[in-house]
């Protein structure tokens, strides 16, 4: 896959284009897909049925990514203000209320993924109690996952878990949001202040001198001591995963938006710069940022659209109108390169929206196939390039 100077549309053309047969796919996957849900990436570039699970059938509301199917079917509302998107949206909020209800795979701290994609957006837009309900029990068991005196968030597995135990990743920026939203709708402080103590941890500790990212990092949880930074899906520790950097950029500037904290501005600054760097000829990240042209490896079309979305975020927070505008530009450069190479508007046998990501290569998961969350994040840049002002979920 190389870059191209070749450009026969406008990148408005393009990006209407790419939106169309985007919501093509996911008209197509309502059909196919109805309330159930699709596995976290595709196999041979079509997504199966979520596969059974902590007792749960095929196609069941578990794992970490679930949300990004009504996710995509908001932003579908979003582009189209057609009623049948709107529909299929809502009609999730049941099983993501069971879930919290039920206690059904909830050791995460990705419940602000799965509960701001699928509940807080209706109960934003719709006024659904049952939405805002089960976000809030979502944000409530989150706040179990907060520890004293480390000041974290525990990403994964049971809290006395001694290999997770006291462990975040650099994710977690994206699940802050859930707290911020809950402290708005109750009036409680005590989630955005444990959110706001966490980005600060991962401010000081995840983000690297040289503006490289770890995936993870470790405190004492008794002692509250920061211990060392790891990997767990890059190449090596001391590389850098592609995506734990698109996340920074991201999560950083999205913190921001809910802090002022201006430290969290400039941590998003250094990742984008840092990402930016890196990036070879056709814009599009290869799956660690220690790879480069000719080096084999695959590239991480999800890691692609994620830094897309957050560097139009990082720009909207920018006061000096060239810095956005650089970034803005590069965010372009990256959405039209997913545009052009990766998306599937030339591929009819896949049920993606784009091509070429990557889960987990040390664990050879994922590898090269579709997936639900780079889906959903071309879709939300394929959203922001459309729609000015666009409302952010997040």
């Amino acid at each position: 896959m190389t870059a191209t100077d070749v450009r026969p549309n406008s990148d408005a053309e393009a990006t209407a284009a790419a939106v169309a047969a985007a919501i093509g796919t996911v008209d197509a996957n309502i059909a196919a897909f109805g309330d159930r849900y699709p596995a976290d990436t595709t196999a041979a570039n079509r997504y199966p049925l979520r596969p059974p699970s902590v007792g749960q059938p095929e196609g069941a509301n578990v794992g970490w990514t679930t949300s990004f199917w009504p996710g995509m079917l908001w932003l579908a509302h979003d582009l189209t203000g057609d009623d049948r998107h709107l529909r299929a949206a809502l009609s999730h909020v049941d099983s993501f209320a069971d879930r919290v209800n039920r206690g059904i795979d909830l050791d995460t701290h990705d419940l602000g993924f799965l509960y701001t994609l699928s509940c807080v957006t209706p109960a934003r837009r719709t006024d659904d109690a049952r939405a805002r309900g089960a976000a809030l029990a979502a944000a409530d068991h989150l706040m179990t996952r907060f520890l004293e005196p480390a000041g974290i968030i525990q990403a994964w597995g049971d809290l006395n878990d001694p290999r997770q135990r006291g462990r975040t990743i650099i994710d977690s920026l994206m699940n802050t949001p859930l707290l911020f939203w809950a402290s708005q709708a109750t009036g409680d402080d005590r989630y955005a202040a444990a959110a706001r103590r966490h980005t600060a941890q991962l401010r000081q500790h995840i983000l690297r001198p040289d503006g490289t990212t770890f995936h993870t990092f470790y405190w004492d949880p008794d002692s509250g001591v920061p211990l060392h930074g790891e990997t767990e899906q890059g190449h090596a520790d001391h590389s850098c995963w592609a995506r734990g950097q698109a996340w920074g950029i991201y999560g950083f500037s999205l913190n921001h938006r809910h802090t002022g904290d201006p430290g969290l501005l400039a941590a998003a600054r250094i990742c984008a710069d840092r990402f930016l760097a890196s990036l070879p000829n056709d814009h599009v990240a290869y799956w660690d940022l220690e790879f480069g042209d000719g080096s084999g490896q695959e590239r991480d079309s999800s890691a692609a659209a994620i830094a897309a979305c957050g560097l139009v975020e990082l720009a909207d927070n920018l006061a000096d109108p060239a810095s956005a505008g650089r970034y803005r530009t590069a965010a372009a450069e990256i959405l039209r390169s997913l545009i052009d190479h990766y998306s599937t508007g030339g591929h009819p046998v896949s049920n993606a929206l784009i091509l070429h990501g990557v889960y987990d290569k040390p664990k050879d998961v994922g590898v090269d196939e579709g997936t639900l969350w780079g889906d959903y994040f071309y879709l939300e840049a394929l959203t922001r390039a459309t729609i000015p002002g666009w409302t952010s979920p997040w």
